[in-house]
């Protein structure tokens, strides 16, 4: 019944405990979910779940503040993503938030290689035809700007009609808007369910029902009432139901919605389930 569209299911907090978080995934109804990879010593892991696991899918990617590892190459992005459980790209974006707080202050002029990193997933995605899955933190202008730069959302295949997802959305909603109007979809956390979230919420109630997903980016930001807890894929539904109050609608609605969405958008999933 509900589908958790973005969880790190072989980071150490719930790796080691994979049949727990399984088990409750099965009595919350979260029959789905895509695991992030977030460097590429990582995804074997993370594709060999989703070959295990029926309703896992798995991503191949590297994360926008990942240092230190292999970098990837286009064409290395572009064969993983033709595994038949590798259903996008990503989690791929900038994020100038963490790492100026890492390095210190360091401006963002110094943060090329994250832009070129950015563009090699976007070229890659475009290759493979898989959705792109979108990291964004104070960095929404300079996000937005590639995209467009590398001719997103403008071309007429179908790709361009649905390039990926802005995971995790927490700008503002105008750029929830331009999003939306280079074909992507937006995906809602746990953060939905804080109080002070008014952008977050204005955003889930505003995005179009068929562009809408929701998350649980597990193992952080659990939702109210666990904050401060280790995140699961079992607590989907919570963020499911603060959608749908925010959106006046019944949770049941949001849920199938968000499954349907899933399924169009990251299209292995239908033709490989």
């Amino acid at each position: 019944m509900y589908t958790d569209s973005h969880c790190h299911l072989t980071f150490p907090e719930l790796a080691g405990q994979w049949p727990a978080v399984r088990a409750a995934m099965a009595q919350a109804q979260v029959t789905r979910a895509l695991a992030v990879c977030t460097t590429m010593e990582e995804f074997p892991r993370v594709c060999a779940l989703a070959q295990a696991e029926s309703g896992i899918w798995a991503t191949v990617g590297v994360h926008p503040d990942s240092e230190g590892g292999r970098e990837p190459a286009e064409d290395e992005l572009a064969a993983a993503a033709a595994h038949p459980r590798v259903a996008a790209i990503g989690e791929t974006g900038l994020d100038y938030y963490q790492m100026a707080e890492r390095k210190g202050g360091r401006g963002i002029a110094e943060m090329d290689w994250q832009r070129a990193r950015f563009r090699t997933h976007i070229r890659a995605a475009r290759r493979a035809g898989v959705p792109l899955v979108i990291h964004t933190r104070a960095a929404a202008a300079d996000t937005l700007r590639i995209l467009r730069e590398e001719g997103v959302g403008q071309g007429a295949g179908a790709w361009e009609a649905a390039p990926g997802v802005f995971h995790c959305f927490t700008e503002t909603p105008g750029v929830a808007r331009a999003a939306l109007d280079l074909g992507f979809y937006v995906s809602i956390s746990g953060i939905v369910t804080f109080k002070n979230a008014a952008d977050v919420h204005e955003v889930a109630r505003f995005v179009p029902e068929d562009r809408l997903l929701i998350e649980t980016d597990s193992p952080y930001l659990a939702p109210a009432p666990h904050r401060g807890k280790i995140n699961t894929p079992a607590w989907a539904p919570l963020v499911a139901a603060r959608v749908a109050e925010l959106r006046g609608v019944p949770p049941e609605r949001v849920a199938r919605a968000i499954s349907a969405n899933f399924t169009r958008l990251f299209s292995k999933v239908q033709e490989n389930s």
